[in-house]
């Protein structure tokens, strides 16, 4: 089963998040996800 996170804060997320997007989707390609939202 594919797993999809569909809740992330990012850098554009103001006072909750710091994660760039590149990042995330670095990360996100690492563990196999074919997609974040």
């Amino acid at each position: 089963m594919d797993f999809i996170h569909l809740h992330n804060h990012t850098e554009y997320s103001m006072l909750d998040g710091a994660t760039k997007v590149t990042d995330m989707a670095k990360k996100a390609k690492e563990f196999g996800m074919s997609a974040i939202a």
